[in-house]
C-alpha cells in the first residue's frame, strides 16, 4: 500500500485489516513486493482478456504489455499504491460486464465494483456512468427484463459490499466514525487539495484529442458496445479527476488498463507500426523499458556489498541504526522516512502526526477528535506538550512545503533550541531531544 493511502487510513482511526496485520506483525516487505506484483499482474491479465474480447490476441498482448509498464516500472509507481489495489478489482469486474450477459455475473461484477469504490471513492463515477450506460444499452436493444435483472443484480453488488464494511462498525454503534472516516474526510482532503482547472487542461486535451482522431480516422469503432463501455469509463474516471480538482501520477493508474485497450487498437491500424517487426520491437521494449527498474537492482547489490542486506534507504537504515543503539524510540516523530513507525512498532505521536504532511491539513482537524483546530497549534502541541525524544527529518531539505512559512520557522527555531543532531544517515538526520 502506498506509504500516503496507509497514513491517511490510519491517521482517521481505522484498525488494520486482515491483510495488513500480517504485513504488520512481520514486517515483510518481500509480501508486500509479492502481493504488489501480483496485483499487477492480474490488472494485466484482465486488460489482455478485454483486449481480445474487444479486438484481436495481438492487441491483448501489447495492452496488457503496456499495463505492466505504466502501472509498475516508473518512480513512484513501483511502490504499491492502493490505486494497484483498486485496479486489480476493477479489470476483472469490467471484463465480465463485457464478456458475460447473465444476471449472476453482473451480480459477481457489482461485487467487485463495491470493493473498487471502498479502495478508491472517486471510481463511483466511473462505475454509475457504466450502470447508467448497461441499462440504457439493454433498454435501447428493447431488451426490457434482461436490462433491469442485470442492473438490479449489479447494483446490488455494489451496494451489499458497501454495507458489509460499515457492519462491524454498527456492531459497534459507531457508525458515525464509518462516515466521518470513508465518506466526509475524503471529500474533505480532496477539495483542499484542488488544482487551478488549467493544471488539469492537459489531460483532457490529450484524451479528447484521442478520441477525435480515432473517430476521425475511424480507427475506432464507436457503434461497437465494447468500445462504448471503455469509452463510457474512461469517461467517468477522467471526469473524477475533474471533480476532485487534482491529478498525481499515481492516480493514472486508475486510467492506463483502460485506456491503454483502446489506444493499442488505435496504433495497430497506423500504418508505420504496421510495418514495425513483431519480434524486433518486443525484445526492444522489454529491453529498455524497465531502465528504472534496473538503477534499482544496481542499488540494492551495492548496499547488499557495503552493507550487508538488499534492503537499502534511509527508512531501513534508521530504525536500524536507533535500535542498534538502544535509542528509545516509544516517544520518536519521524517527520520524514515515516515508514519507520512501522518497522519499530512505534506509535505516532498523534493521528495527525501519521503522516508529517498531515500535521498542516488543516481540512482534516474535525475528524481527529481532539481540540486542535491548526496545523500550528497541532506542531506546538507535539513538541511543548509530547516533546518526542527522538525526531527524524530529512537533511537539507523544508521540514514541512516551503509555503508554510510559520510552521518552518516555529520547529526550526524549536530544533535548535532544544534538540541536538546526534547522527546522519545518508539524507536523514537524527535529532535527540537535550536533558
Amino acid at each position: 500500500m502506498g506509504k500516503r493511502s496507509f497514513a491517511l487510513y490510519r491517521t482517521l482511526g481505522f484498525k488494520t485489516p486482515g491483510c495488513l496485520s500480517f504485513f504488520c506483525r512481520y514486517k515483510s516487505f518481500l509480501a508486500i513486493r509479492f502481493f504488489g506484483a501480483l496485483l499487477v499482474a492480474i490488472s494485466a491479465f484482465f486488460t489482455y482478456k478485454i483486449g481480445v474480447a474487444t479486438s484481436s490476441k495481438k492487441i491483448g498482448f501489447w495492452a496488457a504489455i503496456g499495463c505492466v509498464v505504466l502501472q509498475s516500472l516508473f518512480g513512484s509507481l513501483q511502490g504499491v499504491m492502493s490505486e494497484h489495489i483498486c485496479m486489480a478489482l476493477f479489470m476483472p469486474s469490467l471484463y465480465l460486464l463485457i464478456k458475460h450477459q447473465k444476471y449472476y455475473w453482473h451480480g459477481i461484477a457489482g461485487l467487485l465494483m463495491g470493493m473498487t469504490v471502498m479502495v478508491k471513492l472517486n471510481m463511483a463515477y466511473a462505475i454509475l456512468l457504466l450502470g447508467l450506460y448497461l441499462l440504457f444499452h439493454s433498454f435501447r436493444k428493447r431488451e426490457f427484463m434482461l436490462g433491469i435483472r442485470n442492473s438490479l443484480s449489479f447494483g446490488i453488488g455494489v451496494i451489499l459490499i458497501i454495507l458489509l464494511t460499515i457492519l462491524p462498525y454498527y456492531i459497534e454503534e459507531n457508525t458515525a466514525l464509518w462516515w466521518k472516516s470513508v465518506i466526509l474526510a475524503p471529500l474533505e482532503y480532496t477539495a483542499a487539495r484542488r488544482y487551478s482547472f488549467l493544471k488539469l487542461t492537459p489531460i483532457c486535451i490529450v484524451i479528447i484529442g484521442f478520441f477525435i482522431f480515432a473517430w476521425k480516422k475511424e480507427f475506432l469503432d464507436f457503434k461497437n458496445k465494447n468500445i462504448q463501455v471503455l469509452s463510457i469509463t474512461i469517461l467517468g474516471v477522467v471526469f473524477s479527476f475533474l471533480k476532485g480538482g487534482r491529478v498525481n501520477g499515481h492516480y493514472l493508474i486508475q486510467l492506463y488498463p483502460i485506456l491503454i485497450v483502446l489506444v493499442g487498437i488505435v496504433i495497430a491500424k497506423i500504418t508505420f507500426f504496421q510495418r514495425l517487426n513483431y519480434r524486433h520491437s518486443v525484445f526492444l521494449l522489454l529491453l529498455f523499458l524497465p531502465m528504472e527498474t534496473y538503477v534499482e537492482y544496481i542499488a540494492i547489490v551495492k548496499n547488499k556489498i557495503e552493507k550487508g542486506v538488499f534492503f537499502n534507504g534511509e527508512g531501513i537504515d534508521v530504525p536500524k541504526y536507533l535500535t542498534e543503539n538502544d535509542i528509545d524510540t516509544k516517544n520518536i516523530l519521524f517527520l520524514e522516512y515515516h515508514i519507520g513507525y512501522w518497522l519499530l512498532d512505534a506509535v505516532p505521536p498523534t493521528k495527525a502526526a501519521t503522516h508529517p504532511s498531515n500535521i498542516f491539513r488543516d481540512e482534516l482537524f474535525p475528524f481527529y477528535d481532539n481540540p486542535r483546530k491548526t496545523g500550528i497549534e497541532e506542531l506546538r502541541f507535539i513538541l511543548e506538550d509530547i516533546q518526542p525524544k527522538t525526531i527524524v527529518i530529512r537533511k537539507n531539505r523544508s521540514i514541512f512545503d516551503k509555503k508554510l512559512i510559520e510552521g518552518n520557522q516555529y520547529i526550526n527555531n524549536y530544533l535548535t533550541k532544544h534538540y541536538k543532531p546526534i547522527k546522519t544517515l545518508d539524507k536523514a538526520e537524527v535529532y535527540r531531544l537535550l536533558e
